[in-house]
């Protein structure tokens, strides 16, 4: 009796399910995918991924690429209604190009309980040049409501063997089913790479024999793949992190090797070591930096008679960073001309810092160029040789046998240091006398932000004096570009940034806007909080951070500073004689586990002063996931000292 009792609750429970669940084992769209409103793992969100699948095979009668792709996604509220506009990049060459077709979109309704669709037409898909490698075919589903499902199939039919299609099992709203089906002939040898991180819940292969036949009689097996993640949380982007591309869960192919019929063999992927040959022979950059160029004719004599080797560096350096501009283009492997920047005074990436490498190089120093991938761009692959990973090119000088990595774009970079951009973790070391390597992109200053204010109360009970400034590194670098190309601005908008003061006599002590360091100083007038014989008085009139930017609730990808920081404010007013201190913040020190991070924050009053002092050190520059809570913590704690701490004055 109680096995019936048992199996009859079982059979009552999954009944239930049913009745409350999406329907994420196929393309169908029920009853329950219509009325269901909620997403219950994720109330926050705007839409749902509740079935996709890919399915990846060569036709074996055309010889193509073929790849189908189905959609079926919940739209929540209006904040999912652009879940409903899809972008296709098609990859098309000067002989070649990748096709669509099949497009079939679908909107289901629930409208006074009857299921209503509404077709796509074929007049509302539209197409346009993306760039010079990709046509975008666009289309937005029709009559989008809060509560519609859409689906959504097509076809893209691709001669390019070498691009087999990859797959992304993560997006920007949460998915509950995501499967990719491949089938891969023998004759073609891929790299597949799962990125992202997460556990693939299927994972199946299987051989299909002679898959595949060719005109001349020769065949060739295929491997038959099902790969799949289920319940995979939105990925939401936030502060402090490298690309998105970095994190999202997809699985990648790069073409390794082609065997054909014929026995014929072609290497696509290739060693370094047969890299750094093409790349040496490279028609754009290879050609280039092997380039001579006239020295002498381009510098000053004050810099080619220059006798002490960093000096000459660090001159010929300055000289490519104030004659030649940079154009905002990346294009290190297109459009490279040496030549042309002379002649132009303004280039790309590659074409600058050639220059300022040929420079170096014919004045004796020993140089290689380093290609990396900048932190908007995703890290550059490690396994095996992809050139189109990387999107920039830097110097590396050795002097005194100190390295020192050089970008000549920016006006504003001391020597040795990089744009912010560059942190991305490593770069490929080109010299084509050992060989290439990676290399760490570190930087080699330290990033700080110092405030000392003294300050005291004059007759008037308002609170005046000076402020002396001084920020280093990647902070100053970010000061200096604030403040010189309009001075004006920059004070307006420093009083702007905090409202209950007024700022005089301003004045920048570093001049060289190549210094490690930004100094300033300037005068404040602050007017107090009073009530009755009271002063309430907040004591940070600079604040380091004004709200926490850590706000979810989980992270699961690394916190990315870029660099090591540190920040220090200390403040000493004088109350005088005619008042008490008869309240002081509340002191705290608090660490990050393993000491990777501390607040130091202490109040002190002696005699008819009152000094605080708040300590801010960020140890590492990148934490790993599992640190997301104590630096969401930390953040908070450094929130609440700033907007919360109150000095309470009372007049004898």
């Amino acid at each position: 009796m109680k096995k019936y009792i048992f199996i009859l609750l079982l059979l009552c429970n999954i009944l239930i399910y049913a009745q409350t669940s999406f329907n994420s084992k196929d393309f169908k769209v029920t009853r329950n995918d219509l009325e269901i409103n909620t997403y219950e793992k994720d109330s926050t969100a705007n839409a749902l991924v509740i079935y996709e699948q890919g399915n990846s095979y060569f036709d074996k009668k055309d010889f193509v690429l073929k790849t189908e792709i189905k959609r079926k996604i919940k739209i929540f509220n209006k904040e999912g209604f652009n879940e409903a506009t899809t972008s296709i990049h098609l990859y098309i060459t000067k002989n070649n190009k990748e096709k669509i077709e099949k497009i079939i979109a679908t909107t289901h309704n629930l409208e006074n309980e009857v299921v209503t669709k509404t077709k796509l037409k074929k007049a509302n898909i539209f197409r346009e040049k993306y760039d010079e490698n990709h046509t975008l075919v666009k289309f937005t589903l029709p009559n989008i409501k809060e509560g519609s499902v859409i689906t959504y199939s097509y076809t893209i039919i691709s001669p390019f063997m070498f691009k087999y299609k990859g797959w992304w099992f993560q997006d920007e709203i949460p998915t509950l089913y995501s499967e990719y089906r491949t089938s891969v002939p023998a004759i073609y040898d891929y790299n597949i790479k799962l990125v992202g991180g997460k556990k693939l819940s299927i994972n199946e292969h299987e051989l299909e024999r002679y898959c595949l036949i060719a005109f001349n009689g020769g065949s060739c097996d295929c491997t038959n793949s099902i790969y799949a993640m289920e319940n995979i949380p939105a990925f939401i982007e936030e502060d402090y992190m490298t690309s998105k591309k970095n994190y999202l869960a997809r699985i990648e192919y790069e073409l390794k090797t082609y065997k054909g019929f014929d026995g014929t063999i072609k290497n696509y992927t290739k060693t370094w070591k047969y890299t750094d040959k093409d790349f040496k022979t490279n028609g754009d950059i290879g050609k280039q930096l092997r380039k001579k160029v006239d020295a002498e004719k381009i510098l000053s004599t004050e810099i080619t008679n220059q006798q002490d080797t960093l000096k000459k560096a660090q001159a010929i350096f300055k000289h490519v960073q104030d004659n030649y501009v940079w154009n905002e283009e990346y294009r290190i492997f297109k459009d490279v001309s040496v030549k042309d920047l002379i002649k132009n005074k303004s280039g790309n990436v590659s074409s600058i810092n050639i220059l300022l490498h040929n420079l170096l190089k014919e004045s004796g120093i020993n140089v290689n160029s380093v290609l990396l991938s900048t932190r908007g761009n995703g890290f550059p692959t490690k396994i095996y040789p992809v050139i189109s990973d990387f999107n920039y090119l830097i110097v590396q000088a050795t002097i005194n046998n100190k390295t020192y990595l050089l970008d000549a774009t920016d006006i504003y970079l001391s020597f040795g240091n990089l744009p912010f951009r560059c942190l991305n973790g490593y770069g490929r070391l080109m010299d084509f006398n050992n060989g290439s390597k990676w290399i760490d992109i570190v930087p080699n200053i330290a990033s700080t932000v110092q405030y000392k204010a003294e300050l005291s109360i004059d007759e008037n009970e308002n609170i005046t004096g000076i402020i002396n400034s001084k920020t280093t590194g990647y902070r100053a670098l970010s000061s200096k570009k604030r403040y010189y190309p309009n001075p004006d601005s920059y004070i307006d908008d420093l009083e702007n940034s905090y409202p209950n003061i007024e700022i005089t006599n301003h004045e920048v002590i570093s001049k060289d806007i190549t210094s490690n360091q930004f100094l300033e100083n300037y005068n404040i007038l602050y007017s107090s909080d009073e009530t009755g014989d009271n002063i309430y008085l907040n004591p940070f009139f600079i604040t380091f951070l004004k709200e926490n930017p850590f706000k979810l609730q989980d992270r699961t990808y690394p916190i990315d500073f870029g660099y090591k920081s540190s920040f220090f404010y200390v403040l000493k007013l004088n109350f005088g004689d005619a008042y008490s201190i008869i309240e002081k913040p509340t002191d705290l020190n608090l660490t990050l586990p393993n000491n990777k991070g501390s607040i130091l924050f202490s109040s002190v009053v002696q005699g008819d002063f009152i000094q605080l002092v708040l300590k801010i050190n960020f140890k590492d520059s990148i934490y790993d996931p599992e640190y997301y809570p104590y630096l969401k913590e930390f953040m908070s704690k450094i929130v609440d000292i700033q907007t919360n701490s109150l000095i309470l004055l009372k007049k004898k």
